[in-house]
């Protein structure tokens, strides 16, 4: 028999990431510092879609991430929505000298209520933060507050100068993993169900919790 395709694979987890937010802020700069170690200042509009693959180490673990880089613009957005719903973590990125762009953070919210899983990890990033603070926008205390205010993580970072860009991204695939092996470790205990007299309502939840959990 074959063993199963975690045990043949290079990793432990696979964990898939997905940035949005307005076009501008950065998210493919953030993006590219994170798996390509580089910054360019030119700026390209992402088209649809654009993903990176990182692997990483975390507590003992090999961590496969792929990121996927959404474009921000409003005709493109129709394209992004079916990748939500794959997405374990959504990064929420907006510029800090760009109030625009933090007010909309709640519109993305709602697009993701709508199409992304109940239970996918949210961060939120207020990018841009090595600018001249006469350029910025939104103060640090009003990040925080919104990120309170939904129960997220919020950090601010630079893709220019790589302020907390490993940081953001590891904290999320961290607190993905912890969800992922607390899953697991829940599913366990349903097998030794088999033998008390429910067996069949058991081995049914069991067979449809392993589903959910293999998708």
């Amino acid at each position: 028999m074959a063993a199963p395709p975690r045990a043949r694979a290079d990793y432990d987890y696979l964990i898939k990431l997905l940035l949005i937010g307005d076009s501008g802020v950065g998210k493919s700069c953030l993006l590219l510092r994170f798996s390509d170690g580089s910054f360019t200042t030119s700026f390209i509009t992402t088209i649809g879609i654009d993903f990176k693959i990182r692997t990483v180490e975390l507590d003992g673990k090999r961590i496969k991430l792929q990121i996927w880089d959404t474009a921000g613009q409003e005709r493109f957005r129709t394209i992004t929505t079916a990748y939500y719903r794959g997405a374990m973590g959504i990064l929420l990125v907006y510029d800090v000298t760009d109030e625009s762009s933090f007010n909309n953070i709640r519109n993305w919210i709602r697009n993701i209520e709508q199409h992304a899983s109940d239970n996918v990890n949210k961060i939120l990033v207020g990018n841009k933060a090595d600018m001249d603070e006469s350029k910025r926008a939104v103060p640090t205390s009003k990040g925080q507050a919104l990120a309170d205010e939904y129960g997220i993580k919020f950090f601010e970072t630079s893709a220019k100068t790589n302020l907390n860009v490993e940081q953001v991204f590891f904290s999320i695939a961290r607190d993905i993993k912890q969800r992922l092996s607390d899953t697991d470790t829940k599913a366990e205990p349903t097998t030794i169900k088999i033998n008390q007299p429910d067996a069949s309502g058991g081995a049914s939840q069991l067979a449809a919790k392993s589903a959910c959990c293999g998708s």
